[in-house]
């Protein structure tokens, strides 16, 4: 029964995605017809019970929180500042633009968290400078949507903090660990585009005075404070992962609000409306994904399936290597968030079998579902992209295939621990 009920529930999201229904419709549908049709004796009510009790987890408070700070300061001066002071030091390197929107990117990712976030605040102002330099549109905007992604690994990751709702790990660890993967990708994009920035013969630009650059660090230098905040809090114990999410919406409010002044009270509300709107679909993505990750897991569909495709006593590379396919397709056709609530599980037994640690297999996840965010047919990034830069979606992807490619040597990378957990090791 368990991998014909899996079939269905897929083929049943599927079909309700290809005659254009909401995600949420075919997570939410999906389960009630699996058990209409293969459990009847089991009461609805359990559904909705599992449903809520997926959001009623006090670490998801974080979620809300660094959405709301990240929109604060996307309203605010803050990536305009974060861009000056990344520009003085790198904008005369060879592919200086180029390498300055991918710094930018990981800076306010670290910030943020959100990839779509990232998208908006950093990718409208570099856009147009990038074309006008003489990259091509589609190179312009490749390099922004997958730069973007960089938020998930970067602490405070939305997806990370999911992951240790989901798997029990710690998220503390989880945020530490992703510093260094985040910083071998954006070293990977920094020289690909050195490169492609020779061949193309894109004219190097004046090299800024130590005065100038001066001047865009201080400029630069409370906004620097949110990764300082966050990481050295957590990892000093002042204060947990949830908390560092208020401690955040506080210090960008004190930052917009009152030192760089602006925003004004009332456009507190509009910022908040904007929150909330992201935030009610990310928490009925994540209480669709508990009720479907209930219903399998009452039809032992992640057990019989980890079996078969596991084998009895997998290698530690052979569970890396699955849970890296399984993720990348999931994330290529649904939200990150409910892909690691339906799948995580599936995969933390065989994990700690295999012997590999816990913060290891979420650095696995967390690559994934960034590459997932720019992944076709429905990558996240790729339709904010194309809504902010009024963009056809051919347009938007065309030049992602070396992104792909980077993203996949990376990828087998983080398979050696020693390289994945490099950040957390140094620090724990």
């Amino acid at each position: 029964m368990a991998i014909s009920m899996g079939i269905f529930l897929l083929v049943v999201m599927f079909v309700l995605l290809f005659l254009g229904a909401p995600m949420m419709v075919g997570l939410l549908l999906a389960p009630v017809l699996a058990i209409l049709r293969y459990m009847p004796d089991i009461d609805l009510m359990w559904l909705t019970q599992q449903a809520t009790g997926g959001i009623e987890v006090f670490s998801l408070l974080a979620v809300p929180m660094f959405i709301f700070a990240a929109d604060i300061m996307s309203y605010g001066q803050t990536s305009k500042r974060l861009l000056d002071f990344v520009y003085t030091f790198v904008g005369h390197i060879r592919g200086g633009l180029a390498i300055t929107t991918a710094a930018t990117c990981t800076i306010f990712g670290a910030i943020s968290g959100s990839t779509q976030a990232t998208v908006v605040a950093i990718g409208k102002p570099m856009y147009q400078d990038m074309v006008n330099k003489g990259y091509g549109v589609s190179e312009s905007i490749a390099l922004i949507i997958n730069s973007a992604n960089i938020a998930l690994l970067i602490p405070p990751s939305t997806v990370m903090v999911m992951y240790g709702v989901v798997t029990g790990a710690s998220v503390g660890e989880l945020f530490i660990a992703g510093v260094g993967p985040g910083l071998i990708v954006l070293a990977f994009f920094a020289i690909y585009n050195y490169f492609d920035a020779k061949r193309k013969g894109i004219a190097v630009e004046k090299k800024v005075s130590w005065a100038d650059r001066w001047v865009s660090f201080k400029k630069a230098l409370l906004p620097l404070g949110f990764p300082a905040i966050i990481v050295g809090g957590i990892y000093s114990g002042l204060f947990s992962p949830t908390e560092a999410a208020a401690v955040s919406v506080a210090y960008a409010f004190i930052l917009e609000f009152f030192i760089f002044k602006t925003i004004k009270l009332k456009d507190i509300t509009e910022i908040a409306l904007s929150t909330a709107v992201v935030t009610s679909v990310v928490f009925i993505l994540v209480a669709a994904g508990a009720a479907t990750s209930w219903v399998l897991s009452l039809a032992r569909v992640p057990q019989v399936l980890a079996a078969s495709v596991l084998g009895a006593n997998p290698s530690a590379f052979r569970v890396l290597a699955m849970v890296s396919i399984f993720f990348f397709v999931a994330c290529m056709f649904t939200d990150q968030l409910v892909a690691i609530i339906i799948l995580a599980p599936m995969f933390v037994g065989p994990a700690a079998a295999a012997g590999i640690d816990p913060i290891h297999l979420g650095i696995v996840v967390t690559m994934q579902a960034a590459i997932g965010s720019c992944t076709p047919p429905f990558g996240c990034n790729i339709f904010t992209a194309s809504a902010v830069f009024n963009k056809p979606y051919m347009t938007v992807i065309r030049k992602t295939v070396p992104y792909f490619i980077m993203y996949f040597i990376i990828s087998l990378l983080m398979f050696i621990p020693e390289i994945a957990l490099i950040s957390r090791n140094l620090l724990y």
